[in-house]
């Protein structure tokens, strides 16, 4: 009885260690992925922040811009994608908002972004755009993939319509989380006007004024290592109106501010992460290294049952070989020459 016991132990051992990396290395990959129908709103500010009055064409300052960006995942449209390319993708719907300090709008920039529900790669199709105009991306954008690693990735940029890299600049702590740094700036670039504009005001009437768009930004993410999602994002924007073909004149500040997340959305993407990483830990960490030590449990109580079942058949032997055979009937007379 002991011994089927140390059997099915060992064989239960040899499965969970066995589980162990098929969890971690194929469940994990297929299992982990970013929901289609996700719905997110943050805000963000710039303090002090220099804007351009479109009625004067004079820059003014101003004590706070809003920024308000809307992600929805258009669930209907990746299926239809899924259909065409056989891959699990997400389709997010997002727009741009920028609005004044008395809430007018200054600017609004809608796009869709298409990718990889389990990668977060790029996934060409389902009419990928920026405020219309068609992209074809490269990189990532709002989100790293599960598992960030400590290396530069490619990081797509609203304005310019192209990918540069995003740096790691190292691990810092940030709200109770271990997060990865990483930064990236774009030098002085030009860049398409924003079709929605105040006043009625089009990219073609800031192009008659002879005006064209330049821009540049510093971007910086605090990145949670486990889900990929962004805890916090910064960037120090400028943008400027210069006058083209003549160098000469002094351009026009569009606008200038240090962008950062109001600290109410920085506390509760904060809280959202913290009970997202848990699944993620649970399929990449808790759940192979339990099965593992589990699997070595098991094997080592299997060892043990069947040391001690040995150990009782050799006692079990060797009492049986110390005891005097028994003679059987007629043996005796018959070893003493008697006869029957």
């Amino acid at each position: 009885m002991r011994r089927r016991a140390s059997l099915v132990l060992l064989a239960l051992a040899v499965f969970f260690a066995a589980l162990s990396p098929l969890l971690r290395w194929y469940a994990f990959p297929r299992l982990a992925k970013v929901p289609a129908g996700r719905y997110q709103t943050v805000v963000l500010e710039a303090k002090d922040a220099t804007l351009i009055d479109y009625g004067t064409l004079e820059p003014r300052t101003v004590p706070r811009l809003t920024m308000i960006q809307t992600l929805k995942g258009n669930v209907e449209e990746a299926n239809k994608v899924k259909k065409e390319t056989g891959r699990d993708v997400v389709v997010w719907d997002t727009l741009s908002h920028a609005a004044g300090p008395d809430g007018a709008m200054v600017s609004q920039i809608p796009e869709r972004y298409v990718f990889d529900a389990h990668s977060q790669q790029p996934v060409h199709a389902g009419g990928e755009h920026v405020d219309g105009t068609p992209v074809r991306r490269d990189g990532i954008e709002f989100k790293w993939p599960f598992l960030v690693e400590k290396r530069d990735y490619r990081y797509f940029d609203l304005m310019t319509r192209t990918s540069a890299p995003i740096h790691y600049r190292g691990t810092r702590d940030f709200h109770g989380l271990r997060v990865y740094y990483f930064e990236q700036t774009i030098p002085w670039t030009e860049v398409p006007l924003p079709r929605r504009l105040p006043l009625g005001i089009t990219p073609d009437t800031v192009r008659a004024l002879g005006l064209e768009r330049w821009y540049s930004t510093r971007r910086m993410f605090w990145v949670d290592p486990t889900t990929g999602a962004p805890v916090n994002g910064e960037e120090v924007h400028q943008e400027e109106m210069r006058w083209t073909g003549h160098p000469e004149k002094k351009p026009i500040t569009a606008f200038a501010g240090h962008v950062k997340m109001r600290p109410d959305y920085v506390d509760s993407t904060v809280a959202l992460v913290k009970s997202q990483r848990q699944l993620v830990l649970l399929l990449t960490s808790y759940l192979p290294w339990g099965f593992l030590a589990l699997g070595g449990a098991l094997l080592v109580l299997s060892l043990v049952l069947e040391a001690r079942d040995r150990r009782a058949r050799a006692a079990e032997l060797s009492h049986d070989g110390g005891k005097p055979e028994r003679a059987a009937p007629g043996e005796g007379a018959l070893s003493r020459g008697g006869s029957p």
